[in-house]
């Protein structure tokens, strides 16, 4: 009787006695998971099977509707035109998923970068040719190894955003710098078409490029300002001809999707430091 009654202290205190403790303990991990969810739910939106929100996924409708549009009306059945609606289709649906923190936005970049790059070079582009094949497909790919290695919580539907210190961002201009000049003299030697803009363009979409791989949100406000000047640089080779035109819908489009990309990651960068 004895050992029964020792028995039953001990095994009272060790695992009835605690007991309540980790039930407590579970209620709170509970509670605190459901908290999350709803901040997440309430500066984000509420993610669909496919990842994007509702707002995401009718913003991507609309861009795609955008580009479809200036296609036909274009009236232009040249591979060129169907090349540029392939692209442009492709980049839209990049920058979603990017403006999402998702990893398969940067993939699709790569494929975007490839055939951008096919689209420039029959247009004498080779500015943006060797920009997207030589720099902006590379660094997406780099982004891709990047974001899966930092994934917000676990979760590989969103990378976790960094901060770039005062330190990196000079180290950041001072490489774009000595890109933009090595980049102008091989455009001058090539004899590429509307050189100034050319040469903006790489400035910009290296700072892009950069600031998307380190996962600053800070990559969507270089894009939006490369979009600018591809919108520029596309209406002045659609001067002559309409083949141009979707390309000149495709940034705008762009646009539009870096706007809001930009707002988004400043909105996952508050909920992820709460």
């Amino acid at each position: 009787m004895f050992f029964v009654c020792v028995f039953n202290a001990v095994f009272k205190t060790e695992v009835g006695g605690n007991a309540p403790n980790k039930t407590k303990r579970r209620i709170d991990y509970e509670g605190t998971k459901h908290k999350n969810r709803c901040k997440r739910k309430q500066l984000l939106g509420n993610r669909k099977e496919n990842g994007l929100t509702t707002f995401e996924l009718a913003l991507w409708i609309c861009s795609a509707v955008v580009v479809a549009a200036s296609y036909f009306l274009s009236k232009s059945e040249a591979s060129s035109s169907l090349l540029s609606l392939a692209a442009s289709l492709v980049g839209v649906t990049a920058l979603i998923f990017v403006s999402a923190g998702n990893v398969i936005g940067q993939v699709l970049t790569i494929v975007f970068s490839v055939l951008y790059g096919i689209i420039s070079f029959r247009t004498k582009y080779y500015g943006e040719m060797l920009t997207y094949l030589l720099m902006s497909a590379p660094a997406a790919g780099a982004a891709v190894i990047a974001w899966l290695k930092h994934p917000f919580n676990g979760d590989k539907t969103q990378v976790e955003i960094n901060h770039l210190s005062c330190r990196e961002c000079i180290f950041m201009t001072f490489l774009a710098a000595v890109t933009t000049v090595a980049f102008h003299f091989i455009l001058k030697h090539f004899n590429t078409a509307q050189l100034f803009f050319g040469t903006l363009s790489v400035t910009t979409s290296f700072f892009a490029a950069y600031l998307a791989f380190r996962r600053s949100p800070f990559y969507a406000f270089a894009y939006a300002a490369n979009d600018i000047v591809l919108i520029i640089l596309w209406m002045l080779a659609s001067a002559g001809s309409n083949t141009a035109l979707p390309m000149v819908a495709c940034f705008v489009a762009f646009l539009a999707n870096d706007i809001y990309g930009f707002v988004n990651w400043m909105k996952m960068k508050k909920y992820q430091t709460m």
